[in-house]
This record gives C-alpha cells, structure tokens and sequence, in this order.
C-alpha cells in the first residue's frame, strides 16, 4: 500500500485524467497536466542533487505553481515546507534555518525579502524564482536562481520516480498564536488518514485501500468544485485541498482574499462547497454576499476551520442562505481532525465549536487521565490514533504535548493507556460524549483567581450589531492581577455604543468575563489563517490610550 501524498495524487490522475483539477483566478489546469508539470520540477530538483528527505522550502501565494512545486517535492520523496508569505525577514531567518532548508521555490514578487535573508542561511543551494501571480516578475531577480519556465521547458513530463514509503516525512510549521514557528513532524499515512481522507470524517473509520478516494471520484461522474480560501501556508487549506484532488475534485483558489471577487467566482464556476477561516472570512463573505445578486445557488456547504467561527456569523450565512449546511472542525497541525459539528440557526454557542464525539478525540485532565462523558470535566483536549511524530528540532516541546494518556475503556482501540498529542485547547467533555472547545488554554485571563478565555468572550462582544470584529486580551489591574480587555473595530461609518456593548455582554455573559476597557482600532489584525493576532493586540493595547474604560 502505497499511502504517499505523491501516489495517491498519481492515482487521481490515472483514473480521471482530463478532468479539471485547478482554477487560479484565470488559469485551469488538467490533472493530467498538472501532474506532467510537477513531474518536470521534480526531475529538475532530482538532478540538482536532492531527494528523500531533502527540505524544499515553498515561499508563495496560492497558484497552480504553488501545487506544482509541493506535489513535485512529494514525488521525490522530498520535504515540502510552505512558508509563511508574511513574515518580516527576521521570521524568515529563523524558520529557513530552524527547518533546515536545501532549496527554495519562491514567487518573485518575495525576492527582495529573500536575498536580504540568504547570506544568513547558506544551506539553501538552489533556488527556483516562479512568476509571481500578484506582482511583475522582471522587477527582481536573484542571482543564480533557475526561472520556473525555464525548468518546465526543459523538463520530462514522464514519471520514472522510485518507490515511495508511508513512513515518508511531512513538515507543517506553523506559528500558532505566539512564540516561534514550530515545525509538525508527520508521517504521510498518518497525517493522510486523520486530514486528507484516509479516515471517513463522519464516521471515523478507515477507508478500505489507496484506491478508494480515485475510485468515488470516478463513481462520481463529474467533479464538485470547492472553493478554497485559506493559504496554502496552513493545514486549513492544504488538507482539504489534497482531499479534493485524491478524490477528482476541482480546487478553486485566489491568491489573496477579496470577499466580493468569490462570490464572483462562486457564480461563474458553480462551486458547491467553500472552505474558510472562522469569523475572519466568514463576516466580510456574508456582508458582501447582501450587496451582490449573483447566482450563487450552487453553493451548498461552508466548511469551516482552524479559527473560531462565531454563532452569530453563522446565523448570517443562514439568514442570507437558508439551505445552506454549516459545518465547523476542530483540529491543529498538530493533531489533525479532531472533530466536526453542524451548525443550526439561534444555537447558542459557549466559546468554541461544539463537535460530536469520536473514540479518536477525548478531554483530559491536568494528569492525563481521560474523562468520561458525563462527568461535566474540563481539561485539555487529546488526540489519539494518527498522531505526529514530535516537533522538528525541538525535543523539549516534543516530550511537553507528546504524553501518554490514561484511563481509557478496556476496550478502546490501541487500549487503555496511549500515546497522545495533548493540546493547548482548554474542553469540556458533555452528557452525550460531545465536546465543547472552550479557547486556547494560553489565551486565558486570569482575574481575581477567575479563568476567562478569550475566545468565548469574544464570540460574545463580535455579535454586538455596532461591531465588525474584535481580540479580547488581559491587561494589569491592580486589584485583580488582570482585567478583560477588548481590542475592536467597529462597523463601517458606526460610532460603538459602549454602554450598549456592556449590556449586551453582561446579559450573556458572568460579570467577571465582561471586558472593562476597549481600544478602537480601524482594523483588527489576524495571522494568515485567520487567527487573532494577540501579540498585535496587546502591543497596540500597551502603546496607545484605552477609547472607553468600564470602572
């Protein structure tokens, strides 16, 4: 069984081969042919002296090249590592040589940045410059890059690759919501089976051989077009982007996020499913989706992940879109699927998603042990089964949220006691065996002894009418340690009734939980992915004066 991203991808391309696998703003591509393009840069980088285990750096936006170049690192048996297109160029210092990079695929409109980080990396040996989707690409070259066209020109479209393994390695990094990027150890099965299908999401059993995915695409008889959203820098997008393609799907991206132009896209490819971010995606989606009148009637399910997605937002989509299905996942780069829950109108949502249970997903305590449904217990939630190997380069955080777990039935597959990723991701496990997500346990305000997470605070404050979206931190207090605090920008050509906001929290909300000082701010800044950015937020918080104070 050949359970690779690579084979399972050839395996599409076999069994539906001029069917579309990509639209990128105006451009489409076959699997056929974008498996040949991938075939060529492959062969390239096998030339340039790199294979099994070789870290090839991917520093683009979304674009078919983007793809190219992962897919083309996977056929190898190479590492693919997409890097974070945003980060200034002491980040980028830090993650090339964290992540031990040998070669860099890059979009040219990044070559400035790059070429002031290079001279600190010289591992990186090769480089390959992509015209840049967004930006001219003969403004800037690097010396001794190999042009992308020139590659393909000159490439074999063949395959001819060797034998790939399951236990071929896959590295996410991803930053989190503080500290230094992190790079996720994987194996391909394993990170195929808890996110890119290798487990049936709904029922959570294992799909019966590396052929089942390519096989219902073509039962199918035609694809099911999603619209993509996230970067391909996150698992948000990556995953969910292989799934489809495994499956003969058609993968619909924009290089950057421009509310007005999907609902565009929307009506003129007919997609089916939108993948998103939380709130962050989905509150300007819908309000643009009330300006426009496009048929967009094709669409039927928003998949949510990887960033709160607020009970008032999805109440929105339903008001704009009564037919359409809402689902909302939990899951890291760390742990893989975790869970999904179905929206319905006027739930009202306590924190995070609410997912049903899995025997793969369960609450801990502060000593490991799992807690049974019924219990009312909160702790941290694990993940079981599929898990990672460790972070890369770092074994102390590898032993911190690698552990064994314990106090598990009998007759749980793998037994009573496991290897588990314990997250950062405070629960609750609920009566019927579900589980509530209650906020990044890092993200916590501690007032007065009392535990307060942001996130569920601030699903409350962003479905105030006069506010558009919000981060809600702890600032000093003096009588109690630390108070709740908001960050927020308002709705465009509002003024924020503060005593109304309090009201509104308070009726929802325990008294200590309710922010007590607010900074206004034209736009509220969020990592890629969707994530509130809460470095940003208090240090916007410690630089200016509060806009509204609450004694």
């Amino acid at each position: 069984m050949a359970y690779t991203f690579a084979d399972l991808f050839e395996h599409s391309v076999d069994a539906m081969p001029d069917r579309l696998a990509m639209i990128v703003s105006a451009e489409e591509v076959t699997y056929r042919e974008l498996d040949e393009q991938a075939n060529r840069l492959a062969h390239h980088l096998e030339d340039a002296g790199f294979g099994v285990g070789a870290h090839i750096g991917i520093h683009m936006h979304n674009a078919i090249e983007t793809m190219v170049a992962i897919i083309a690192a996977f056929k190898i048996r190479a590492v693919p590592l997409t890097v974070n297109f945003r980060y200034t160029a002491d980040e980028l210092r830090y993650l090339y040589d964290n992540a031990d990079l040998e070669a860099l695929v890059f979009h040219r409109g990044f070559a400035d940045r790059i070429a002031d980080v290079l001279p600190a990396v010289p591992r990186i040996r090769h480089l390959i410059s992509v015209p840049d989707v967004l930006a001219s690409w003969d403004e800037v070259e690097i010396p001794g890059a190999v042009r992308y066209e020139d590659v393909l020109a000159a490439g074999d479209p063949g395959r001819g690759f060797g034998e790939r393994r399951p236990d071929d390695l896959y590295v996410f990094y991803t930053g989190g919501t503080t500290g230094r990027p992190k790079g996720v150890v994987w194996r391909h099965e394993d990170i195929w089976r808890v996110l890119a299908g290798g487990i049936d999401f709904y029922t959570g059993e294992p799909i019966a051989d590396e052929y089942q995915q390519s096989r219902n695409g073509v039962a199918a008889g035609e694809a099911m077009r999603w619209v993509m959203l996230p970067p391909l820098i996150h698992t948000s997008a990556m995953m969910p982007t292989f799934n489809a393609l495994f499956s003969g799907n058609t993968v619909i991206m924009h290089p950057t996020f421009d509310a007005d132009r999907v609902w565009e896209s929307v009506a003129r490819h007919r997609a089916q499913v939108m993948v998103i971010t939380g709130d962050a995606m989905g509150r300007p989606l819908v309000e643009s989706f009330r300006e426009q009148d496009r048929d967009t009637s094709s669409l039927g399910v928003v998949a949510s992940g990887a960033a709160l997605f607020s009970a008032a937002v999805k109440d929105a989509f339903f008001d704009a879109m009564p037919n359409l299905m809402i689902s909302d996942s939990v899951g890291s780069s760390e742990t893989g699927f975790g869970g999904i829950g179905f929206a319905t109108k006027g739930f009202e949502q306590h924190g995070g998603p609410r997912v049903s249970g899995n025997k793969y997903s369960v609450v801990v305590d502060d000593e490991n042990r799992a807690l049974a449904p019924g219990s009312g217990g909160e702790g941290r939630l694990a993940k079981l089964g599929n898990v990672p190997i460790g972070y890369y380069n770092d074994p102390d955080r590898t032993a911190e949220i690698f552990r064994t777990v314990t106090g598990l039935p009998a007759d749980h597959p793998g037994g009573p006691t496991q290897r588990a990723v314990v997250t950062g991701d405070r629960a609750r496990i609920e009566d019927d065996g579900s589980i509530t997500l209650l906020g990044r346990g890092d993200m916590v305000v501690n007032t007065g002894g009392e535990k307060v997470f942001a996130e569920e605070v601030e699903a409350v404050v962003k479905a105030h009418p006069d506010v558009y979206d919000a981060i809600v931190i702890g600032v000093p207090d003096e009588r109690w340690g630390s108070r709740v605090a908001a960050v927020l920008c308002a709705r465009p050509g509002v003024t924020p009734d503060f005593e109304s906001v309090e009201k509104h929290t308070r009726s929802r909300l325990a008294g200590y939980k309710i922010p007590r000082t607010f900074w206004m701010t034209p736009e509220v800044v969020r990592t890629p992915s969707g994530k509130p950015d809460y470095g940003w937020a208090k240090r916007h918080a410690e630089a200016n004066s509060p806009t509204h104070r609450i004694d």
